[in-house]
């Protein structure tokens, strides 16, 4: 009986904060203190100076690989959880039209 209360998410969930701020607690009281500097501070490539400008200018780029993908699995669990008959190939055909109007954009 002891064990399943033990085992119950909020109470594990409790314990396991409980560890993982004593972690915390021990691995800051074995630190040696902080010594800012401009350094530590500035980022660092390899020896070289670092850009400034924003490496992709948004999510724009990716919007559309992520809806290609979500598309396509769409369309695989369609199938998967679907019969093969008749009755899914307007879906299928839909999936097919919208992955080609992705693709050529």
């Amino acid at each position: 009986m002891s064990m399943e209360i033990l085992l119950t998410p909020p109470l594990a969930f409790l314990v396991y904060l409980g560890v993982s701020l004593g972690i915390l607690g021990l691995g800051k009281l074995l630190a040696p203190p902080e010594k800012h500097s401009p350094l530590k501070d500035s980022p660092y490539a390899s020896g070289e100076e670092a850009d400034v400008t924003f490496a992709a200018p948004g999510y724009a780029p990716f919007f559309l690989v992520a809806f290609f993908f979500a598309v396509v699995h769409l369309g695989v669990l369609i199938l998967g959880t679907g019969d093969l008959s008749p009755r899914i190939l307007p879906y299928l055909f839909g999936v097919l039209l919208t992955l080609i109007a992705v693709i050529l954009g």
